[in-house]
């Protein structure tokens, strides 16, 4: 698997046609510039339309802690076309996470979030846990800590809907901020050096608006969420 380096980063491509390419983005890195990320000059958008010699248009966003499957058009007219894939809920988006405590087996989260602008957006998330474990990380009064390794299925895509919807239930993703846990955060870059946000994009599908064939993708884990996998006694998944 090839990762993000500071001098000369190249991007996993994960599926590319005529029209369509995925990469399998690392964490930390920005989807293209903002205005809030003066501290940085590598961007996704950059990244691939430099690796490829081309143009290259995002059809959908990640955070900048989130890895995983980013999809971009190579022209125009997808671009719109898939982008409005997206805006009809027609792309099946599936995540991987690492939270605090014990999350139930199974769940739905059906609640409303609110845009920076006050507008309330209906939202729901479903997810399964896979993994349940316990570590000796004393971290506030409990000598050990315990995590779930949970499957996040969104339905709708608001902005940090499945932060925000793992927060409302208390079982915030590790790294997560401001969403998340501070002193679990505090711990993980202090004592296990880590600086990401443990959730990932795993899975896309969504018909093909050119050819009507169905196209999954999927991303194997970034190299420093399989090391938190392993440092939190999680079995690997498929």
């Amino acid at each position: 698997m090839l990762i993000l380096t500071a001098i000369h980063p190249h991007l996993e491509i994960l599926y590319q046609d005529s029209g369509l390419i995925a990469i399998n983005k690392p964490h930390g890195l920005l989807v293209h510039k903002s205005a809030i990320a003066a501290d940085t000059n590598l961007f996704a958008v950059q990244l691939l339309r430099d690796q490829l010699g081309m143009k290259v248009y995002p059809v959908h966003r990640l955070d900048r802690k989130t890895s995983g499957i980013l999809l971009f058009a190579l022209n125009e007219e997808l671009n719109s076309l898939m982008q409005q894939q997206f805006m009809n809920g027609l792309v099946s988006k599936r995540y991987h996470a690492i939270v605090r405590g014990y999350t139930p087996d199974k769940m739905e989260i059906d609640y409303a979030l609110k845009r920076d602008d006050g507008v309330l957006q209906d939202a729901f998330t479903s997810f399964v846990t896979l993994q349940k474990n316990e570590v000796p990380f004393a971290i506030g009064k409990h000598e050990t800590s315990r995590y779930s390794f949970v499957e996040l299925t969104p339905t709708t895509g608001r902005m940090h809907q499945l932060r925000k919807h793992m927060a409302h239930i208390f079982h915030p993703i590790i790294g997560d901020r401001p969403h998340g846990c501070n002193k679990q955060n505090k711990y993980f870059t202090n004592k296990l050096d880590m600086s990401t946000m443990l959730l990932h994009a795993s899975e896309l599908s969504f018909v093909h608006p050119l050819s009507d064939l169905k196209i999954k993708i999927k991303a194997g884990f970034q190299p420093e969420f399989s090391r938190m996998i392993q440092t939190l006694g999680f079995r690997p998944i498929p």
